[in-house]
This record gives structure tokens, sequence and C-alpha cells, in this order.
């Protein structure tokens, strides 16, 4: 089977017959290799992917999302819906009945005094939940009974399955975090290494930016699950290695998010030991323009804030000429092969939802130095590097350390220095850039450098809360813990209406619209998101692992619990 055709068909996966299910741990060890290290496994202290899907092991949602992007029940009974009852007919609130007899991963029952403290956690104003745009609609959570639960919004909410839904949204125990609330959310350090969880594996040893030891939750919902009593989940070092573990030494089952050029990836695969699974989702390399000063010689409070507005980036001509500069077929080609598609767009799918702006797709390298002409950048002592009121055109451009994003630096350099744009390059080991420690300088969320790259994703199919992501007021800064989803500081209140505008609006088709406006608002009306790549999602795993089902809409181990080892 050809990557390619992985890419046009759903999540690759190897299905088991219940009757044909082993026994609970019957099936021993099993590892996991993430080429960024976990450096916190409680999800709402940081919006990196590693945390967040690591800690999907052990902590779960009400519903999730499966690999076709359908919403699926897990702690629920069921999805509520306006037919069932669990919606309300005026959209204002929303009901979830908790399974039976759910059980803590140690022994002590789930209840929706959990579910509500949950809220209660990532809602506090001095918390700097990295989720909190997953609570934005919340009024009130309503505990009934120990298995009911209602979740009362501010209007009415005609997409309702944010709160409490998917790998971002997971519920924690208020047993363990109640004494973590507000600032002194990141002091729990044993709470934040070792959430206890409802999930299928318990974290018996976690080393930050390192290794995961984990066994079988004793306590987990069906009798028959996990099949592997012990789990490895290794993190640090890189991509190629990552794809080497599983491909062609086989020391490893699973190898995450092989960001590797495709003849690579074949050579790799070519090994024997393993194969290749693949999904294109929402998940978009692009680069983000920060629209405040990163100067050092301002303080962190300033830098967090739009009180000193970027020098060079808050000129519109300059961050247009920088996209149209970009050669994204090149990228594409270099980087991804057919895992990649060149795009404009920072919500590239669902196809209802993706913008048809295609204005960044054609390079232009001449247009964006008349652009910076005509906006007064000019190379007025001749050293190549454009310069307006004694200001040089100088940029840091920094991202994650990774073999394919270096490539991208240096081609995004030279585009650049072709239209008078001075480039300073910085890398950053991923552990670090995608963690959430508040005391380093070099994360994402701090975005101290003019540019960045990196790429995200939304969960489930609906970008509503994604979108809120650029929301005036949510950006990383010292009183939230340097947590926060506005990473650039960017502020239009014309954009918050339209976020208000699309959590009411009910009807397909004008959300739609909607949701397309906003894309291109960020896109291609001020460029202060840069896309680059539609990436496809391309992991691995061992021939002798059953049960994968890559999930691009949700965690992408989001089933471990199904996992088994084919004999």
């Amino acid at each position: 089977m050809t990557l390619k055709s992985l890419l046009l068909g759903a999540a690759a996966s190897t299905v088991l017959s219940p009757m044909a299910m082993a026994e609970r741990g019957s099936d021993g060890h099993v590892g996991i290799i993430y080429w960024q290290a976990p450096s916190s496994l409680n999800p709402y202290l940081s919006g990196g992917t590693k945390e967040i899907e690591a800690a999907s092991l052990m902590l779960e949602p009400l519903i999730r999302f499966d690999p076709t992007g359908k919403l699926v029940p897990f702690l629920a009974e069921e999805v509520p819906t306006v037919e069932n009852g669990g919606v309300s007919a005026d959209l204002t609130s929303l009901t979830y009945t908790l399974k039976e007899g759910l059980l803590w991963s140690d022994g002590t029952p789930l209840t929706t005094a959990d579910v509500a403290f949950t809220a209660e956690y990532c809602m506090h104003p001095e918390g700097g939940c990295a989720q909190s745009h997953k609570y934005d609609s919340v009024k009130e959570i309503e505990v009934v009974d120990d298995r009911t639960v209602v979740v009362h919004f501010k209007e009415p909410q005609p997409y309702p399955y944010s709160t409490f839904v998917g790998n971002q949204a997971p519920i924690i125990q208020k047993a363990q975090f109640a004494e973590c609330l507000g600032a002194r959310a990141p002091e729990c350090t044993d709470a934040n290494f070792g959430p206890i969880g409802t999930g299928p594996f318990v974290v018996t040893d976690f080393r930050p930016n390192d290794v995961i030891q984990l066994e079988a939750n004793p306590n987990y919902r069906d009798p028959d699950k996990p099949a592997f009593a012990t789990m490895t989940f290794k993190g640090g070092g890189d991509a190629t290695a990552a794809g080497r573990a599983v491909l062609e030494t086989g020391e490893f089952d699973y190898a995450w998010n092989l960001q590797l050029a495709p003849d690579v990836l074949a050579n790799m695969e070519a090994g024997g030991k393993g194969k290749l699974v693949s999904a294109f989702g929402t998940l978009v390399e692009r680069i983000e323009m920060n629209m405040t000063d990163p100067s050092p010689d301002l303080s962190r409070e300033i830098r967090a804030t739009r009180e000193a507005p970027h020098p060079i980036l808050t000129d519109l001509a300059v961050r247009k000429a920088l996209s149209m500069a970009i050669d994204r077929d090149l990228l594409v080609e270099i980087g991804y092969g057919q895992a990649g598609r060149p795009t404009c767009n920072l919500v590239p799918g669902p196809e209802v939802y993706a913008s048809d702006n295609t204005d960044c797709l054609t390079q232009d390298v001449e247009g964006a130095k008349a652009l910076l002409e005509e906006a007064g950048w000019v190379d007025s002592d001749g050293d190549g590097v454009r310069d307006k009121d004694g200001k040089k055109l100088s940029l840091l451009f920094q991202t994650s350390t990774n073999a394919v994003r270096q490539d991208f630096q240096a081609l995004i350099k030279q585009w650049w220095s072709d239209i008078g744009v001075e480039t300073e390059l910085r890398n950053i080991d991923a552990s670090i850039f995608f963690g959430g420690d508040a005391g380093s300088d070099d994360t994402f969320q701090k975005f101290y450098a003019d540019v960045e790259m990196y790429a995200n994703n939304f969960d489930g199919t609906d970008p509503q809360a994604y979108l809120a992501r650029y929301r005036c007021g949510t950006e990383p800064s010292p009183s939230s813990q340097w947590q926060g989803t506005n990473i650039n500081r960017f502020c239009d209140p014309e954009y918050d209406a339209m976020i208000d505008e699309l959590a009411k609006t009910a009807d397909l088709d004008k959300r739609s619209e909607l949701a397309k406006k906003m894309n291109d608002v960020l896109t291609k009306d001020t460029y202060t998101v840069v896309p680059l790549v539609d990436r496809g999602r391309v992991s691995a795993h061992s021939l002798s692992l059953g049960g994968v089902a890559l999930n691009t809409w949700d965690s992408e181990i989001w089933n471990a619990a199904d996992w088994f080892r084919i004999k």
C-alpha cells in the first residue's frame, strides 16, 4: 500500500473481533515513541500535542471523536442531542449521564462532582488553563446527582460539543486536584506528573522530557482491556530515530508524527519491521507573526501585551510580502510529498469549513518587492537589507528542531533575503519549545522572536473553539502562568464579534460562511497567520501491533485500550 492510498482513505487500522480479545495484560509490553517528550501529564497546563496525547492514556473526556470525526460516548452513556433530550430545545443547556460503575484508577467512584470540578479548575481566572477556550460558553455546571450533570450556557449554543469533549478537555479527579486551583496549579507536581484517571493505563514513573512508564489500569471499565500489561512512552530525540525504532529495528511498536521527507519514510518502511499509517485532518504547518515587540529590553509584562506593538510586523505590507515570497509547492515537495498539500488556510477542513482562498499559492517575489517599496521599505545603504525610518527589516525566525523544519527555515530565509529581509534562524528542542515550563524563555507561548513556525490542530470537526483562540485577552502572560491560546497577541474587536456570532449560529451554511470569513481575516486580510502546508499525519506501527486506528480528530492514540499483539 502506498502512502498516497493511505492518505486518500481513512486512517489505517487492524481490527480484532471481540471474541478474539485476550484477557487484560496478557500481551505483555508495548512501546510508544514520541520524538517530542512530554514535560507534564496535565493537558490543562500545556497546549502542546505531546502533553495532551500522553495524558490521553490516563485521562478521558465524556465524549470524543472517532477516526471519521463522529462523536462517540466514552464516560457518558450517550452523546446528548436535541432528539434524545440531552440538549435543551432552546440550546442553552446540555445534560450528560455518566456510565454506571465508573471508577478512577485508584478504585474510587467517578461522579459528576469530578466533572463539575474539572470546569472549575479550567475556568479559574488565575489558573492559566491552556484549554480555557473549551469553557468559554459555560455559565454554570449543575450537579443533579452522582451520574447526572447539566452544562448551562451563557447563550444558545448551536454546536454545544466543546466542554468535556475531545482529548483537550478530559475529566480530572477532584480529590487529587482540589488543592491545585488557580495560581497553585503548576505547583502540584505529583498530580501533574501522575494524574489519577479512568483511561486504560496508570503512570508508575514519569521523568519529564524523557520517559513515562505505565501499567494497565486495574479498574478500567472493560475487564478484558487493555491487552498490554505495561507500556513505555519514550520521548525526545528526533523523528528519524523514532521512525527507525519502529520501521527498521523494531525496538518500539508505535512512532508518532514522522515529519520526514517522503523518500526517507519509504526507505525506512522497506526495513520490513512496520508500516506507515496516515490521514489528513486539520494539521497546518504555518508561520505566526508576533504582533508585539519581543525585545529583551522590555519587561516580561510588556512583551506579553500590546502595549509595545511590534516595530516591523505591525506593518501589513511587511506581513503580506513575507507570505508572497514563499513557494509553498516547493516546501511540500521537499518536506512531505503526497503527505502534504500547499494551503492558504488555517482551517483546511472539513470541506464545509475550508475557504476557497488560494491567493498565496503562487509565489510572487517581484510583487513582494514592489509592495515593500510602496510601503517605504527601501535599501538605503546598499547592504541588501531594506530599512525604514532607521529600522532594518531584520527578523528572528524560530521553530522546533526537526530536519524538515530546518529545511523550511533555510528556504524561507533565502526567499526573504531575495526581497530584502534579513533573517536570523533559531531552532529549539521540541520538548522545550512545545513545553509548558513557565520558567523557560524558549517556549512557543512566550514567543520571544519575531516569527515562529509550528503546526497544531483542533479536535473534532467544528472549528469554533479553534478560531476562538485568537480572541483578545487570551494571550499567554505572567498572570496566566504563560498559558493562553492567542500566541501572537492578535486583537480585533470585529473578529471577537465574529467569534460570538459563530457561537450563536445554528444554520450550517451560515456557520460555514462565518468560519471561512474568520479564517480569511487571520490569513488573507491581516496575514497574522501565514499557512504553509496542510499536513497529513504520518505515523508508524510495528507489524505485530494490532488495533491501531489513527485519529486526526482526537488523540492519535485515542484507542490504545484496543491495541493488542498479533501472534
